[in-house]
This record gives structure tokens, C-alpha cells and sequence, in this order.
């Protein structure tokens, strides 16, 4: 089997020295074919597929890697897709990309294609917020749009999503057609190029302003921000496209001491001050608590290199920053929201608002206190979309997200937007202090008392290459063939199957439907509450567990006892499920 391969992969990256690629790519094959077979079997074992962000991949020479002819490929594949789909209409697109190393020569690349098979192309005249895009195709009435990005892995990678015309990420049946227009793609003379460009126009910061507007619409507490507006504020763009738009939306919502982060200002896609430029973590957010820090700042704040994710940093009593995590993020801007549209007076009773499977069960209990619906939906800010778009003009959204630090209010973007959830918890931080005379972390200590206390914990299994995917693949399945019977002792008596989509009641045997979109997830339910989800990323090469795990909190001063109980019995059990 292993020699089939071999012979597969030598055939491939011989056809690329045979075909009409350029004379650096044909160097870089040769090199692998005749000093590194292993990166050789990585470049060509398969091709870049979508996944739940499109494509993502390392970059470098060959077929499961990013690089200009897979890059053209996708997008020829979309183009031809898209003729398809709008026939006789006049198709525009939207094109966008991060601060990462060759996104500005790969979006100029995408907009060449599109605009070479005749579709008018807004291209961004420098990097970008992901949300950007997302909003540019619903204001300029673009059919599609293609963001390049890989949001917030590490320097050795690059992406690229795929929105539709409601401005979110291509779902079924749309990622498996173009899926198939792009493994029609057999010779990259069928790519397109060169021609029409008199069809590219640039957005520059006119159009940021449009989008900076629909954003300040947001502002739920102006009064509470012109009392406050020398809120001490630090931000981090980690080096990405975050560092114009975030603190020039701040300042539009009225905030006047804004500190970005000198070292980490400086857009490189190198990274050089982080060893990973993902906000979830607390080394990645070190240099901006230090100066937090220094400054007594009220609040620290963070994007990732696409500016769709927060990170958020709250100063306690002791004077210490505590990291968020993306669940404590979600509920403290929810519960905000939700706070205030009671207070306005406008809760009809016709509005919702989203969150993950995997997502914190308090957003739940906080929507139900408001009296508001909560749907639930899988993994990927793509599904948040999808409900957005099925119940646009019958019900309201207010705002909705996912635990990987992912938060959208309002829906004229339909992407995660760390731009505007830096503003609205910054907003949230002004408004707490004016009402209650709160610091945001210990609004989110009385949200604990009030709600009961959820903690969340997160596993992240990496299997790099072919056999890490074969193996994470397996995992699945021997879980599905013998779940645990009990978790920390506590027996399991419900498992929601997301690839069958049944749920099982364990003690009776009786299933019932799951109505979502069928994945590849597994959720384990225990009498005594706590909750396990196992699901493998469609974006990495891991396999996420997730755990929740609740207690009441009677009183603020139970929170630090309280937590450490918490968080030993998500130690628990991972040790349980042998994860550590």
C-alpha cells in the first residue's frame, strides 16, 4: 500500500515538473523528490480540500499545499461555479486578505482570476478584519467573496475562505460544488488570467467608514461611555489586520485612552513577538497584560490576525488579568446585550440570539432569563449564518457565538467580528462601572451567582500529516463502538450522536432525531450535569474534547474555592478519559 502511495505521490510531483508551472516551484520539487520524500509525501498525498474555513494549509509547492496554482484552482473552480449559479446576471465579487505572509500576492492573484473570467472585483487596497469582507459583499450585493487568511495558526500557514451572497461561508450543497468545479481543474492553463483588469476597483477607507458606522449602531450605552470615555484601555492587533480599524472604532463609540501595543503594531506575517498569534492564549496575550499592567488599565483587549476573534483581559481586585476564555467572553457580551434591550424596551418577544453545541449552557440560562429564544447550531460561524438567513424577516438576532472566541453582533456581517466585539466590551466595561460601579470582572462574578457557576474546559489532541488523520479518524469511531459508561464516576446517560444525528437515551435505549446538519461530533451527558463533547477540527490536525461543568456560586466570596473545584473536576476528567 505504502509503495502505491509512493508511486501516486512521484507521478503527481513528476506531472508538476512535466506541466507549465514556473521554473522556482519546478527547483522546490525536484529538491523534495531527490533530499526530503516524507515533505514530498506531505505536498502531494492528496489535494487542499474545503473544510469548515475553506482552505487551509501550509504553504509551499504542491497539490495539499497553499500556493499559487491551488490557490488559482479554487478559484477558477468558484468562478466557474458561479457562472453557474448566476447565469446571465453581472457577477461581483469581494476580495480580502490578513497581515500573513504572501496573502496580499495571493489576493491579488484571486482578483486577477475573477476578474479575467469577467466579474467585476472589489479588492481591498491593504489587509483587512475578515468581517470586512463579509459585510463588503452584503453592501455591494456581491454574490460571492474570498478572504485570505488563516486566521490564528501559526506563521507557517495560509488560507483561504469562501463566502457566498449572504455574506457567510459556503455551506452544503455549495462547498461540495465547488468542490467538484475545482477537481475539474485538471491543468492550470484552464486558470484564467491576465485579462480585464480595468474590472478590479480598490476599496480604501471610504468604504472602512461605512463599515465603522454599521458597527457604532451597535452602541447600546452612550451616556455611559461619555461619563467613562478615559476607560483605560490596552489593545494588541498581534500584528494583523486589527491595528487601524479596532481603535479607530473605539474612538467613534467615544473612547479617548486607547494604548495599542507598540511591538505588536507592526504587521508581520512572521509573528515576531508571539509564538503563536491565537488570542485563547495566555503567552500569545503577555506582552499586552504587561502593559496593562503598567498602565492599570481597565481592560486589555486582543484580535487575531484576521480580526474575527477577541481576547479579553480583566484586571480583578488584586490588580492581576485574568484571560477570558471565549465562553466568558460570550456570556459577559450576551448578557450585556441582553441587559440593555430590556432596559430599552425592546424585547418583543420575537427575538434570538445563537451559540455552538459546544458552547457554554450558561448563554442559555441567560437568554431564558431575558425570555429570549437561544438556538443552538454545530461548530463553525457558518451555521450561526445559516439561522441568521432562515429566519431573516420573521425574528430579530441579537447576537451569538461560539467558544473559540468568536462573537457577532448584529447581522450585517455574518462572520465572527472582533472589531466590533472589542467595542462592545469596552462599551460593557463603561456601562458596568456607571450603573453598578463594577469592574467587568466582577459583573461576570455576580452573572455567576445569579446563573450558577459554568466552567468550561478544553483538549486538544494534534496528529500531524496522513497518519494523524487516520488516527483521529479511528478515535472516532472506537467512541462510537464503546462510549465511557460513567465520567468522574458519574454515569453517562445521554450520548447526542451529530454524525448519525440521534440522540441516545442510555438508560431507557430509546433515540430520538437531532435536527442540525449531520458532523462528525459526540456529546457525552452525566446525571450529576456535566457535559463532553469530542469533535475533530475541520480546519487543524486535531481533535477537540470539550468539557462543561456547573456548581452554584451562593456568594462572590465562594468564587475562588468554588472555581478551584470546578477546575479540578475537569482535570479529573481528562485524567479519566486518559488525556493526560
Amino acid at each position: 500500500m505504502e509503495n502505491e502511495l509512493e508511486l501516486q505521490v512521484r507521478a503527481k510531483a513528476q506531472a508538476w515538473l512535466d506541466g507549465p508551472y514556473d521554473e522556482e516551484t519546478k527547483r522546490q520539487v525536484r529538491y523534495l523528490m531527490e533530499h526530503d520524500p516524507k515533505e514530498l509525501t506531505e505536498s502531494f498525498y492528496k489535494d487542499l480540500e474545503f473544510g469548515t474555513g475553506g482552505l487551509r494549509g501550509i504553504m509551499g509547492v504542491g497539490s495539499n499545499r497553499m500556493n499559487i496554482y491551488t490557490v488559482g484552482a479554487a478559484t477558477q473552480g468558484l468562478a466557474n461555479y458561479l457562472r453557474r449559479c448566476f447565469a446571465g446576471e453581472e457577477i461581483r465579487v469581494a476580495v480580502g486578505h490578513d497581515s500573513r505572509n504572501n496573502s496580499r500576492m495571493f489576493a491579488e492573484h484571486v482578483a486577477d482570476i475573477f476578474a479575467s473570467n469577467g466579474f467585476t472585483v472589489y479588492l481591498f487596497d491593504a489587509l483587512r478584519p475578515t468581517p470586512e469582507l463579509s459585510f463588503a459583499i452584503r453592501e455591494l450585493k456581491c454574490q460571492s467573496g474570498v478572504v485570505v487568511t488563516a486566521s490564528h495558526n501559526p506563521k507557517e500557514y495560509n488560507g483561504y475562505k469562501a463566502y457566498w451572497a449572504d455574506g457567510a461561508q459556503v455551506t452544503p450543497p455549495h462547498d461540495r460544488n465547488i468542490i467538484d468545479e475545482v477537481e475539474k481543474i485538471t491543468d492550470i492553463r484552464m486558470i484564467r488570467t491576465g485579462a480585464h483588469h480595468e474590472k478590479i476597483q480598490m476599496l480604501g477607507e471610504e468604504f472602512d467608514e461605512r463599515y465603522l458606522n454599521k458597527i457604532h449602531e451597535l452602541s447600546l450605552s452612550p451616556e455611559c461611555v461619555q461619563r467613562h470615555h478615559d476607560l483605560k484601555i490596552v489593545y494588541t492587533p498581534l500584528h494583523g489586520a486589527g491595528v487601524r480599524l479596532v481603535p479607530a472604532s473605539l474612538r467613534k463609540f467615544g473612547f479617548t485612552n486607547i494604548t495599542v501595543v507598540p511591538e505588536q503594531a507592526v504587521i508581520d506575517g512572521n509573528f515576531p513577538t508571539v509564538e503563536s498569534p491565537n488570542p485563547e492564549e495566555r503567552k500569545t496575550m503577555s506582552m499586552a497584560i504587561e502593559l496593562g499592567k503598567k498602565q492599570q488599565a481597565d481592560l486589555v483587549l486582543a484580535t487575531d490576525p484576521d480580526s474575527d476573534r477577541i481576547g479579553v483581559a480583566l484586571r480583578t481586585g488584586t490588580g492581576e488579568y485574568v484571560l477570558l476564555n471565549g465562553n466568558q467572553t460570550l456570556v459577559l457580551l450576551m448578557s450585556y446585550q441582553l441587559t440593555r434591550w430590556a432596559e430599552l424596551g425592546r424585547l418583543t418577544g420575537k427575538e434570538y440570539v445563537v451559540k455552538t453545541i459546544v458552547t457554554s449552557l450558561m448563554a442559555n440560562a441567560v437568554a431564558d432569563h431575558y425570555g429570549v429564544k437561544c438556538y443552538e447550531c454545530l461548530t463553525g460561524f457558518k451555521y450561526i449564518a445559516k439561522i441568521i438567513r432562515n429566519l431573516e424577516g420573521r425574528m430579530k438576532y441579537i447576537g451569538g457565538g461560539e467558544e473559540s472566541f468568536g462573537y457577532l453582533a448584529g447581522d450585517y456581517v455574518r462572520d465572527k467580528d472582533g472589531v466590533s466585539a472589542c467595542s462592545l466590551a469596552a462599551e460593557a466595561a463603561a456601562w458596568a462601572l456607571d450603573t453598578m460601579g463594577m469592574t467587568l470582572f466582577e459583573w461576570l462574578q455576580h452573572l455567576y451567582v445569579q446563573y450558577g457557576f459554568y466552567r468550561e474546559g478544553l483538549v486538544s489532541v494534534v496528529r500531524k500529516g496522513k497518519e494523524g488523520a487516520e488516527q483521529i479518524q479511528q478515535m472516532m469511531v472506537d467512541f462510537r463502538a464503546t462510549p465511557p459508561q460513567t465520567i468522574l464516576g458519574s454515569p453517562v446517560v445521554k450520548i447526542n450522536d451529530f454524525k448519525s444525528l440521534e440522540s441516545l437515551d442510555v438508560r431507557t435505549g430509546v433515540r430520538t432525531p437531532l435536527e442540525q446538519d449531520a458532523s462528525n461530533v459526540l456529546q457525552w451527558f452525566t446525571e450529576d450535569g456535566t457535559i463532553v463533547s469530542v469533535r475533530p477540527s475541520g480546519t487543524e490536525p486535531k481533535i477537540k474534547f470539550y468539557f462543561g461543568v456547573k456548581a452554584p456560586l451562593h456568594e462572590v466570596s465562594d468564587y475562588d474555592r468554588v472555581l478551584a473545584e470546578l477546575d479540578a473536576r475537569i482535570e479529573g476528567i481528562k485524567k479519566d478519559l486518559k488525556l493526560e
